[in-house]
């Protein structure tokens, strides 16, 4: 009986990180979900770099470490190796799969384009949602103006009113 993985949008979508601008996922994070060692994925990395340029994957700064450990709780001290770890784009993800080719790691894969995928729609459908709330504002804002100008108009022509002119009469006088 083949173990079947269930992984939920939920869990990968809490694993996905903002580091340097880019939606990551970091290697320890990754291993897990392929059922595989970190170091194991390392070297099989190490071994493609090639595949791997650095807006596919990039190793953290120490400083950048320290954030997420301090932040997230992500990394418990002495918990990870010498080296720092390793985080990887969509695309470095999506390399993965022609590194750690195993059944179990091509459906972890799939699921997680998946999850950034639905990600990218999400934050598309939030910009076009921001930009036509803008445009209501700005229409908002011309009507406002426009609604001053004529309640300015009615004003002045209320004070013309107010102070009566006489007229003259015109017209048939017996």
């Amino acid at each position: 009986m083949s173990q079947e993985l269930i992984i939920s949008e939920e869990f990968i979508m809490s694993k996905i990180l903002l580091i340097r601008n880019k939606k990551v996922m970091i290697d320890s994070d990754l291993a897990r979900l392929y059922g595989v060692e970190t170091k194991q994925l390392k070297r099989q990395v190490k071994r493609n770099l090639e595949r791997f340029p650095e807006d596919f994957m990039f190793e953290l700064t120490k400083s950048e470490y320290e954030i997420l450990r301090s932040q997230f709780g992500t990394f418990k001290q002495g918990e990870h190796s010498k080296y720092m770890p390793m985080v990887f784009t969509e695309q470095g993800v999506a390399m993965l799969s022609s590194v750690l080719n195993s059944p179990a790691a091509i459906k972890v894969n799939i699921e997680i384009i998946r999850v950034f995928t639905k990600i990218r729609e999400l934050l598309t459908e939030s910009i076009s949602v921001k930009l036509e709330i803008e445009k209501i504002k700005k229409k908002l804002m011309n009507h406002d103006k426009n609604i001053e100008l004529v309640f300015n108009y009615l004003d002045e022509m209320m004070e013309k009113n107010d102070t009566k002119v006489e007229r003259i009469k015109i017209g048939y006088k017996k």
